[in-house]
């Protein structure tokens, strides 16, 4: 039987209407949440992804400015502006627009911004509360025993860090809404990096998962994968895990994103009948077609941890707005 897709839309819509009644909230008390995007860049994609943004954040309540620097802004006027914005007491978050201009540092620059703004939760301060977000979790009752409906309730239910990484806390979002018993399970995550496998490998600890972290110094790393009853999957490689080295039954969350070549029923690219050039598609880093036939749950990509990774930006703005209100 072909595995559940795992829906990230749908999850996201959720998030995203619980967040509309907090920001009415927040609004009825005189507090107006507000993203500010810092952007030095002619790219049309981030003029695009920044252009959603704003769309995403009106349709909850919640403000939206796009600070524009020009595309040959130096590393000195960008920390600047993102002072001024940690300075300016009506902005809740600050997110930094990729690509910067030359020359400029991006990890230099996304230090700058205050913890408490950090809407992409990605400053130590806010990576370091990944670890010590509280684990309210008591004895585990066994299945069927009297206290486990809610004790299971409680372990889904345990508010996750925020701010913190988005799309770790997206993913790992995803994976409590299959309302499935963490406690003890082997979890695997593939990539270690600091924006991904790392939060992720901690947020399923969390959940009293046994986790193992794979990344490129792995030997044979189908023997990890195929012991995993979940498998976050996040290195930026198409087709790295296919549906035999995954244990059947498994919860897939695919987190890469890569752009591919097309292809056609007779393995050849697919050309655009308008340019002749290659047809290009978004991939997971999942064999989407292999890995089905065999996991239990999978998420797809695109529509699975991507809608959630936004959903997580605004949470991080809201939960921030919320603190500084206090």
């Amino acid at each position: 039987m072909a595995a559940q897709i795992i829906d990230g839309e749908a999850v996201a819509a959720q998030v995203t209407a619980k967040l509309k009644t907090d920001v009415e909230q927040l609004r009825s008390k005189g507090v107006q949440p507000k993203l500010a995007a810092l952007i030095a860049t002619d790219n049309k994609g981030a003029r695009i992804y920044a252009s959603n943004q704003a769309k995403t954040c009106e349709a909850i309540g919640i403000q939206y400015e796009l600070r524009e620097l020009p595309p040959t802004s130096t590393e000195s006027d960008c920390l600047a502006a993102v002072g001024e914005l940690n300075a300016d007491d009506s902005v809740s978050g600050i997110i930094i627009q990729m690509p910067l201009p030359d020359g400029v540092d991006a990890r230099k620059l996304q230090k700058a911004i205050s913890p408490a703004k950090d809407a992409e939760g990605m400053t130590a301060a806010n990576q370091g509360g990944v670890v010590y977000a509280p684990q309210p979790f008591m004895r585990k009752p066994a299945e069927g025993e009297r206290g486990y409906a809610d004790w299971l309730q409680q372990s889904l239910g345990w508010p996750l860090p925020a701010p913190a990484p988005c799309t770790p806390t997206g993913a790992m979002m995803l994976i409590r809404s299959l309302n499935i018993d963490l406690y003890g399970k082997e979890a695997v995550v593939v990539g270690h990096s600091e924006i991904v496998g790392k939060p992720m490998g901690i947020l399923l600890v969390a959940h009293f998962c046994t986790t193992t972290w794979c990344h490129i110094a792995t030997k044979n790393l189908a023997e990890h994968t195929r012991r995993a009853d979940i498998l976050c999957v996040g290195v930026g490689k198409a087709g790295l895990i296919r549906g035999d080295m995954i244990k059947p039954g498994a919860v897939v969350i695919d987190i890469g994103i890569n752009r591919v070549n097309k292809v056609g029923p007779d393995g050849q690219p697919v050309l655009s009948p308008k340019t002749g050039k290659p047809v290009k598609q978004t991939v997971g880093d999942v064999d989407f077609a292999s890995a089905r036939e065999v996991a239990g749950y999978i998420t797809p990509v695109p529509g699975g941890v991507g809608p959630m990774t936004v959903a997580m930006l605004l949470r991080n703005t809201v939960e921030a707005a919320k603190a500084q209100a206090k």
